[in-house]
């Protein structure tokens, strides 16, 4: 049964790595989105809107100080890891260790300031809730890190396969939590499902995907030193972070705990196809690194098909928005529905925004890829600021499509300066991506570029 499954989904997954791996990552958000609206519509029936709008906000601050600790080295891992070669292991522990130590002290600083930042998650300041939250950040950063380190040795079912064992066991520790009327059981229901995730993915990520990984890669002459790259990306990524994660908490400061829950719950939904969209770049991105000379023709190729999926899948979400809504409760429908609406179809242009910051980051365009962030996040927040006391969550959503919608017409109107629709190898920086150890070229044959060998290889890869 399990070997006549798995030929099932062969045949529908595409074989072509760039799409094939997109898909699974895609599959993995899907899942991840399905159990997780199955947690919160048990959340919504175990505890009142205050708890529920509370604890999500809890969630989104500890997510936003993750993000901040982990560096943004997920992405770095998912560009690097293919041109590593016999360094991965060392490049991966290392940007964990980094991301644990970054991750625990913004967490603990935040704790600090709760009293003048966010009183009303006082309740943070219990050293138990504490412990937890502190956990929870360091977790987090990285979960989103083995995502990248298992995308970047191409393995992305194994992607699907954790955010499974966290949703589950997830939804079981929140019954726990619920039975023991735990005011935190939300947050500890997290941290606990991240311990299992990342006990189990990072067991086969070190011990198997790395070490063949390693094998089937070129000696390299050194790991990777990319501190400029590194940096900058992480300053683009801060701003992108901020525009998901901190619109939850002005509507707590603006309409309250309750509505602040009915906006979260209407972003985990309409949040789905902008994964979508960060799916398809990661899985460009891992290709394009193995054939840098490919990268328009690739680029061309995920915006094409990922249109096609997210105008489908806008369209799904417009038409069920109140009965998905209607899941956590008739008043998350009634408040939320328009919101979820104008955030599907924000995601379309999205796309274009979301594809052109990956191929900047394949170009090393780094002054684009921040300069995308920061202005998605000063619309964002800057609209939602405006809009949210006149019209409500609606404005929360008017406020993400307008901002997409304006970042994505400038992309258009400019696509020359960031989609080259002839191929072209990525800009070198000698002191970026390792030259694999081989022998010298012999005189009129091109030698390898700086992200490794550009023959493709068979591909063997979550919130």
């Amino acid at each position: 049964m399990g070997a006549l499954a798995r030929a099932k989904f062969a045949s529908v997954v595409p074989r072509e790595p760039l799409l094939r791996n997109g898909h699974l990552l895609a599959l993995s958000s899907l899942v991840n989105a399905a159990l997780g609206a199955v947690f919160w519509v048990c959340a919504t029936q175990w505890y009142d809107d205050r708890t529920v709008g509370l604890n999500y906000a809890t969630v989104s601050a500890a997510t936003l100080l993750s993000t901040i600790g982990q560096l943004n080295l997920s992405d770095f891992l998912v560009r690097f890891i293919p041109s590593a070669g016999r360094h991965t292991r060392t490049l991966v522990l290392s940007c964990y260790v980094a991301s644990i130590v970054c991750s625990v002290l913004v967490a603990v600083g935040f704790l600090l300031l709760v009293p003048r930042l966010a009183p009303n998650l006082g309740f943070l300041l219990h050293p138990l809730t504490a412990v937890f939250f502190v956990a929870y950040t360091a977790g987090y950063a990285i979960f989103a890190l083995q995502d990248g380190a298992l995308t970047g040795v191409r393995r992305p079912g194994w992607v699907v396969t954790e955010n499974v064992i966290f949703a589950v066991v997830k939804i079981m520790l929140l019954a726990v939590g619920a039975a023991l009327t735990l005011f935190a059981g939300i947050l500890i229901s997290w941290a606990g499902a991240l311990l299992v995730a990342l006990l189990v993915a990072n067991v086969f990520l070190l011990r198997r995907a790395v070490p063949r990984h390693e094998q089937e890669s070129p000696r390299t002459a050194r790991p990777p030193r990319l501190i400029g790259y590194a940096t900058a990306d992480y300053a683009g990524s801060l701003f992108r972070m901020a525009a998901y994660s901190l619109p939850p908490l002005l509507v707590l400061n603006t309409l309250g705990p309750a509505q602040s829950a009915h906006y979260s719950l209407a972003w985990i939904v309409g949040y789905v196809p902008y994964l979508l969209a960060t799916n398809m770049g990661s899985s460009l991105m891992v290709e394009a690194a193995h054939a840098p000379g490919r990268l328009p023709e690739h680029a061309f190729r995920v915006l094409r098909h990922s249109a096609l999926m997210m105008a489908a899948g806008a369209l799904v979400i417009i038409v069920i928005a109140p009965s998905l809504l209607s899941f956590f409760g008739p008043e998350y429908a009634e408040d939320g529905t328009t919101l979820l609406r104008l955030l599907a179809l924000s995601a379309l242009p999205n796309l274009v925004v979301s594809l052109a910051v990956d191929v900047a980051r394949m170009r090393r365009q780094l002054r684009l890829v921040v300069g995308l962030q920061l202005a998605s996040c000063v619309l964002v927040l800057g609209l939602a600021e405006l809009l949210l006391p006149v019209l409500g969550l609606a404005g929360g959503g008017l406020a993400w499509l307008v901002a997409q919608t304006l970042l994505a017409l400038y992309l258009l109107i400019r696509r020359s300066r960031w989609l080259p629709r002839t191929p072209e190898d990525p800009a070198v920086d000698p002191s970026a991506d390792p030259q694999p150890v081989t022998q010298p070229a012999e005189p009129g044959r091109p030698g390898t570029d700086d992200s490794g060998p550009t023959a493709p290889r068979r591909a063997p890869h979550k919130e």
